[in-house]
């Protein structure tokens, strides 16, 4: 907004630039307006009896004519003055910056200016605009413009400097005066759009009381017009706050496009296209590596004073260490494990460990103790923790945000790598899976002096926490984790790793599955070696071959040999025992026992009777505990598996059969199905490959309730169909009945059956997700999809039947899987 002064020498805000409107506006002889002036107020007030015909002979130049401000911006536009000769010299035509002219229509001439405002009043705005001259907005002056700017008096003379200034003040005044009215009945509207150009000069409604003459004016009824626009007005200024919030939301929204948009191409500037680069040697996984090191949980925070743990009734205090491990019981109250008598033998034992000798003495027996107390000060805590305030979450959501900065990544031969797990696991009660004979037993909290750091030669080593110092600090460039420490349950060794998406992790992947398809080139020769050797007058060739056949055909895992002391008692195809396999009529073998995780394999499967004949003669003399394979061993399998291919081993077998079983499951696809469809297709192929691989889950606990709520969103769904299309038929019948039905019962007709189609379609979705999870209740279809199934052969399916890869990996393993979406055409086969 620029300022406008007015006769009055008072500034006023107008909504488009004028060139008279500048404080500091000059007249021909370069004086300025005259501020508080009596003899020039009273001139003003003289002037507005006197006809304008008369009152524009005292001029030397038109005057500006300054309009009231516009409800919309609109863009400036500037035309050049038309020359004029006065007294024989050529003078330039002054305009406003908008191009604006005087009016020449004469019929206004003889009215006295104060008569002139009352008549602006009911002033059609269209009809005043089409009055302008359409050539003087471009610039161009007409031959009766130029007319009008050679004015004389009523002697035939020219006016004078001070005419011209009195008359041009009289406008201003005004102008400005009607300006600032229209400004405070418009101040909230502030929309900026382009008209044509007869809308950009329309003229708004002029106030009813005129701001020059002193006299009160008649009202006068407003045209229809003008109605048209006080309404169009009324309902900008109503429609104006639900504006201005959904150009917020959308602006918003543009920005919240924007800044994902930015993000993702981040993300991909960012991408290691490792598998364009050239390998490493033989061996090595990284030429540097800098890292700080792995967190350690924080310290255990004691129990408030009103909380207490309970023996025999009564309060009991236990020490800080004591009292920690009762923590780990009380929050497992309401598992099954605290019901297995094995679990709470094996926490009662390693609990008064951490005693006193005095507690020792008095807690004698786990029955007697009472940990309800502490599990409701836990759930309280946690409770409390759900219903934080959103600047609380936020807070500790930074906090964790800021820790992961620090700990969570790795710099690779100068890349930034996030780490998988840079957390060290914290001390709880042992669960493992199954009938776990170390189930219940204490987790130890892991101290700095346990753990072994793996780092690059040349970089810093990370600090260890204060009063601490690291176990060992090697520099092994042929190994990818970057922390160890042995675990005091099982004795095993844990790990810091990189993550899933990480160059290194998706080299190893890639070569894997590599390998696998290098099988497919000899894997006919392995099966018919095998299938030779059955006969073998060598017994570790004969235990050897139907191993491998096993191995090849039911996708066991090779086992390994286990102490059942220490570890579940789960086997492998190698340590199977005479107890696992039994012999039926008729070729026929019965597999049960316990694989990995505990979980159960029975299968009962017709062979060849080769290898029938020959597990008759491994259990021959043999008790039920004794190995079946006695003279075979996974390592020596393995060994074996590398002379006839490098690389080969018995997991890279497991894994060919389950690529190839996807392919060929896969073919089954409807290439003319929904996405459900097709979708329905892959789960069943992705199935089939959990089946043979053993996959199993124990069904989840809320499965029920939710194929009781598929069935109720089925039925609704067949209940609106059925009253679909009663009500179609009714009108179609009606219709019938017509001549020519009408418009409304036509429109009814073709809104019921679109609304029928998409009934039906809602169903069969329905169905198939019940279908879904009625066949998946008992099946992990996670394990295989990411562990065993090449992704390029899922990938391409997705390409190939135009499903979004969205429906198949979520954005973790999309990530992880990057290099399989490069690589992998729709033509792409195993």
């Amino acid at each position: 907004m620029e300022t406008s002064q007015d006769g009055l020498g008072s500034t006023k805000q107008t909504g488009a630039s004028y060139k008279g409107d500048n404080k500091n506006d000059h007249d021909n002889n370069g004086s300025s307006f005259s501020n508080n002036s009596e003899e020039e107020d009273k001139f003003y007030d003289d002037d507005d009896n006197i006809p304008l015909n008369q009152l524009m002979t005292l001029k030397t130049e038109p005057s500006t004519l300054f309009l009231p401000t516009p409800v919309v911006s609109v863009q400036k536009r500037t035309a050049k003055a038309s020359p004029s000769k006065t007294n024989g010299k050529r003078q330039e035509n002054k305009h406003d910056s908008d191009g604006h002219e005087d009016s020449n229509d004469e019929s206004d001439d003889d009215i006295p200016l104060a008569k002139l405002g009352k008549l602006h009043k009911t002033t059609n705005m269209s009809n005043l605009s089409t009055r302008r001259n359409p050539d003087s907005l471009n610039g161009r002056p007409t031959k009766k413009a130029k007319q009008g700017n050679d004015c004389t008096n009523s002697r035939g003379e020219k006016g004078g400097t001070n005419s011209k200034k009195t008359s041009d003040k009289a406008l201003v005044r005004l102008q400005s005066k009607h300006n600032e009215k229209r400004k405070k009945q418009r101040s909230n509207i502030k929309i900026k759009v382009e008209e044509d150009e007869e809308e950009e000069y329309n003229v708004p409604k002029v106030p009813k009381k005129s701001s020059v003459a002193s006299k009160k004016q008649p009202k006068q009824a407003p045209s229809t017009s003008t109605k048209k626009n006080n309404k169009k007005e009324k309902k900008e200024d109503a429609d104006l706050g639900s504006v201005s919030q959904e150009s917020s939301t959308a602006a918003s929204q543009k920005n919240e496009r924007k800044r994902k948009k930015e993000k993702k191409q981040e993300e991909e500037e960012h991408i290691h296209r490792w598998w364009e680069e050239k390998e490493l040697p033989e061996g090595q996984q990284w030429r540097t590596l800098e890292h700080c090191g792995p967190y350690f949980p924080p310290p255990y925070q004691p129990l408030p004073e009103d909380v207490h743990f309970v023996y025999d009734g009564k309060p009991f205090k236990l020490n800080e260490r004591a009292e920690e491990v009762a923590t780990f019981y009380a929050a497992m109250l309401e598992r099954d494990y605290v019901k297995k008598d094995l679990f709470n033998k094996n926490f009662f034992e390693d609990w008064k460990t951490t005693m006193t000798a005095q507690e020792k003495k008095q807690i004698s027996s786990l029955k007697k103790c009472d940990f309800t107390r502490i599990q409701s000060y836990l759930k309280s805590r946690s409770e409390a923790n759900k219903n934080a305030s959103k600047e609380e979450k936020q807070k500790k959501k930074e906090e964790n945000e800021k820790l992961k900065q620090e700990f969570g990544y790795a710099v690779i031969d100068g890349r930034r790598v996030a780490i998988g797990n840079f957390k060290i696991e914290p001390p709880g009660l042992f669960q493992g899976r199954g009938e776990h004979p170390k189930m219940g037993k204490l987790k130890q909290r892991v101290v700095p002096e346990q753990v072994t750091i793996n780092i690059g030669r040349d970089a810093k080593i990370p600090s260890a926490p204060d009063g601490h110092r690291w176990r060992e600090v090697r520099h092994d460039s042929t190994v990818t984790w970057l922390a160890s420490w042995t675990e005091n349950v099982q004795n095993t060794t844990k790990y810091v790793m990189l993550a899933q998406d990480s160059h290194i992790k998706g080299r190893t992947d890639w070569k894997k599955y590599e390998t696998a398809r290098q099988l497919h080139k000899c894997v006919d020769q392995i099966r018919q070696n095998y299938t030779n050797e059955l006969k073998s007058k060598l017994m570790l060739e004969r235990q050897r071959a139907t191993a491998l056949y096993f191995i090849d055909k039911l996708a066991l895992r090779a086992g390994g040999e286990k102490d059942p002391e220490e570890q579940a008692d789960t086997v492998g195809c190698c340590s199977l025992r005479v107890e696992h396999v039994r012999r039926l009529p008729e070729n026929k073998l019965v597999f049960d026992f316990l694989g990995k995780d505990c979980i159960r394999y029975y299968n009962e499967v017709q062979v060849e009777y080769g290898i029938w004949k020959n597990i008759g003669h491994f259990q021959k003399n043999k008790n039920e505990g004794d190995q079946l394979f006695d003279l075979l061993t996974a390592s020596s399998l393995n060994e074996y598996l590398r002379e006839l291919l490098p690389g080969l081993t018995a997991k890279v077998f497991r894994t060919y059969n389950a690529s190839i079983t996807l392919q060929e499951q896969l073919k089954v696809t409807p290439v003319d199905g929904s996405i459900e469809e097709k979708m329905l297709a892959y789960q069943r192929a992705n199935r089939q490959v959990a089946i043979l691989c053993n996959h199993q889950r124990s069904a989840p606990k809320t499965h029920g309730q939710q194929i009781e709520r598929l069935d109720t969103a089925i039925e609704k769904i067949k209940d609106e169909i059925k009253e679909a299309k009663k009500e179609y038929k009714q009108l179609k019948k009606e219709a019938k009945s017509m001549d020519e039905p009408t418009k409304k019962i036509r429109s009814r007709v073709e809104k019921l059956k679109r609304q029928i189609d998409r009934l039906e379609i809602r169903l069969k979705k329905k169905n198939i997700a019940k279908i879904d999870k009625e066949e998946n209740k008992t099946i992990a279809l996670s394990t295989s999809k990411l562990n065993y199934l090449d992704p390029r052969i899922s990938i391409a399916w997705c390409k190939k039947h135009n499903v979004p890869i969205e429906k198949v990996y979520n954005a973790t393993q999309r990530k992880k899987f990057r290099w399989a979406a490069e690589m992998a055409s729709p033509e792409f086969i195993f």
